[in-house]
């Protein structure tokens, strides 16, 4: 069984960086996608990057391209998105989730979720 457990979220500054992380484990394969998610009050939740396991191929949605980078330490099954210049519409839970290798970064295709972590961007 699949578990994952996101840590790292908090209260930042516009401008401010944090980093998250995802501690996976249980997983029977080693070829998986793997990504962020996000979930703000009264809007659906969304893609906010992905990567694959199989060769690191990665995605980004347009609001966050430049700004966030997710990465991977095989060692540790840990997932991380570094978030930089962040701004107050990055506010949301942000959710770890696993889905297949050929799962796109959208919601409904990822199987596993944790548990979430809150990000709030404020001044």
């Amino acid at each position: 069984q699949v578990q994952l457990v996101e840590s790292g979220g908090g209260l930042v500054q516009p401008g401010g960086s944090l980093r998250l992380s995802c501690a996976a484990s249980g997983f029977t394969s080693d070829y998986y996608g793997i990504g962020w998610f996000r979930q703000a009050p009264g809007k659906e939740r969304e893609g906010v990057s992905c990567i694959k396991t199989h060769d690191g191929s990665t995605y980004y949605s347009e609001s966050v391209k430049g700004r966030f980078t997710i990465s991977r330490d095989n060692a540790k099954n840990t997932v991380y998105l570094q978030m930089n210049s962040l701004k107050p519409e990055d506010t949301a839970v942000y959710y770890c989730a696993t889905g297949s290798l050929y799962s796109d970064c959208i919601p409904w295709e990822y199987v596993d979720w944790g548990q979430g972590t809150q990000v709030t961007v404020s001044s």
